[in-house]
């Protein structure tokens, strides 16, 4: 008789060898707080030798991370796995065949989310990867943020066809999102709650057994891995919706002359038992890898694999709304420079326009889906000419941002900021003044980190997002 897959895990015993498919923002620190704990005796991590990413190979093996940025304790952990041989980085996807358990972590991007059609190539890819080398008794675990019923469906039918073997019988399969954000990604990892959801009971508690070691604060939440699917996507769904409310009262407040920020705080200070209001802050767009195509990955999910939903006729999706008003504010401070600059007694055609802060997260290099990109963008359809200056991101496809902020803003007409890295809070005004070289800068505050007096004092127009109470400030005389 056929050993269950409960009987096989119980003759393998715990899980000791991983692997960790995608060398990125998730896979890195992932592979590096498995590789530091010590129920676990040696982590591979699987990169593709392309020429975009291939160098990283080299960088983990001599224990050096290749992200860049503010990134608290994992240069340290890369370090000590590497040194106490617990981790290794390859592009030898055979390897895998060694491993008790192996988690993908790759991106899942919509080529265009009007027709809800998700890129599955990267993950197509690694579940090919995996299905070639898998074994019996293996953990497959998908962390990318995937279409509900991905697990269960495209991925069980992909593992099994390249392996001959059966999810649930044979080896088990699950669902377990990654939580983190840029900048704190090993402090997520070990203290966020970790939802885990399996094909069946065996897969749930296999994987649950995975992560449950490296959590310090954190605890696992079991699950279905159809419903650990609905959970991340939703999750980031909810939090675009808040920041889309606070954009749209944004823009009201402008409409109406008043400060977002007064009224956010008046909001924020109705307290007690059972008030919460969730408020985020507004600003220029909303960027990274997950917000703007989660959402996408909700509705195609409910689309997939549900049936009709009882909602008002006609109307939209809320969350597709909120999800295009986030979209829309790139646009938007493309107004405000051009408001900006008729103010000054100029055009956008033939300006020249600082863009700081490439990243979309603070302190950071990581540029994926970057609004900075989509003001870029329109700024020089309209004929202007963009310097972008960020203090992390060195390349960008064929774009290099400058290295020195003077050379950025010296000779600048506008100088909008997208990106509240820190070096952009302690801008000053006489230096702004003096290397702009104009009576009037204009400067759009996209993440309300400056104090606008001191500038408009040297002459300057400012504008910011939600900023109505001084977006049509009078005009004074410059002062140098």
């Amino acid at each position: 008789m056929k050993e269950t897959l409960r009987a096989l895990f119980e003759r393998q015993g715990p899980i000791s060898r991983i692997g960790v498919i995608g060398m990125g923002y998730v896979g890195i620190p992932s592979a590096a707080v498995f590789a530091n704990c010590p129920e676990f005796d040696f982590v591979w991590g699987f990169q593709r030798d392309s020429p975009t990413s291939g160098y990283k190979i080299d960088l983990l093996n001599a224990g050096k991370s290749p992200l860049v940025g503010k990134e608290p304790e994992l240069d340290a952990l890369i370090r000590n796995a590497v040194e106490t041989e617990k981790f290794a980085c390859t592009s030898d996807f055979s390897t895998i065949s060694e491993v008790d358990a192996v988690t993908i972590a790759v991106q899942t991007p919509f080529r265009n989310p009007k027709d809800l059609l998700p890129d599955f190539g990267s993950l197509e890819g690694a579940l090919k990867d995996v299905g070639a080398n898998l074994r019996e008794g293996m953990l497959v675990v998908l962390e990318s943020t995937v279409t509900p019923g991905t697990t269960e469906g495209f991925a069980r039918d992909i593992l099994e066809r390249e392996s001959g073997l059966k999810a649930g019988e044979d080896f088990a399969l699950a669902h377990a999102p990654e939580r983190v954000m840029v900048g704190r990604l090993v402090r997520n990892l070990r203290e966020h709650d970790r939802v885990v959801g399996g094909i069946d009971e065996p897969s749930t508690k296999r994987a649950v057994s995975l992560y449950a070691p490296i959590l310090t604060s954190g605890r696992v939440i079991p699950m279905s891995a159809t419903a650990a699917e609905v959970t991340k996507t939703a999750e980031n769904t909810f939090r675009d919706l808040q920041i889309a409310a606070i954009n749209q009262l944004a823009l009201y407040c402008e409409s109406m002359g008043i400060n977002v920020y007064d009224v956010r705080a008046g909001i924020d200070s109705l307290k007690g038992e059972g008030v919460s209001r969730g408020l985020l802050f507004p600003g220029a767009g909303v960027g990274g890898h997950c917000l703007p195509k989660d959402t996408y990955h909700l509705e195609r999910g409910v689309k997939v694999i549900g049936g009709r939903v009882d909602y008002p006729d006609n109307s939209e999706s809320l969350f597709v709304l909120a999800r295009q008003i986030n979209d829309f504010m790139p646009k938007h401070m493309l107004s405000l420079t051009v408001e900006g600059l008729k103010r000054a007694g100029k055009a956008q055609k033939g300006a020249k326009i600082a863009l700081l802060g490439w990243a979309f997260l603070k302190n950071t290099d990581d540029a994926r889906n970057t609004p900075s990109e989509v003001y870029y963008s329109l700024c020089i359809d309209g004929g202007a000419e963009v310097v972008v200056h960020d203090p992390y991101v060195k390349r960008f496809g064929s774009l290099h941002p400058r290295a020195q902020l003077e050379d950025a803003i010296r000779n600048a007409d506008a100088i909008a900021i997208f990106t509240d890295h820190d070096e952009y809070r302690s801008l000053d005004p006489a230096l702004v003044r003096e290397w702009c070289d104009t009576a009037h800068p204009v400067i759009i505050d996209g993440r309300n980190i400056l104090d606008p007096e001191p500038f408009i004092e040297r002459g300057c127009i400012f504008k910011g997002i939600g900023r109505g109470d001084i977006n049509h400030h009078a005009i004074r005389e410059s002062r140098a």
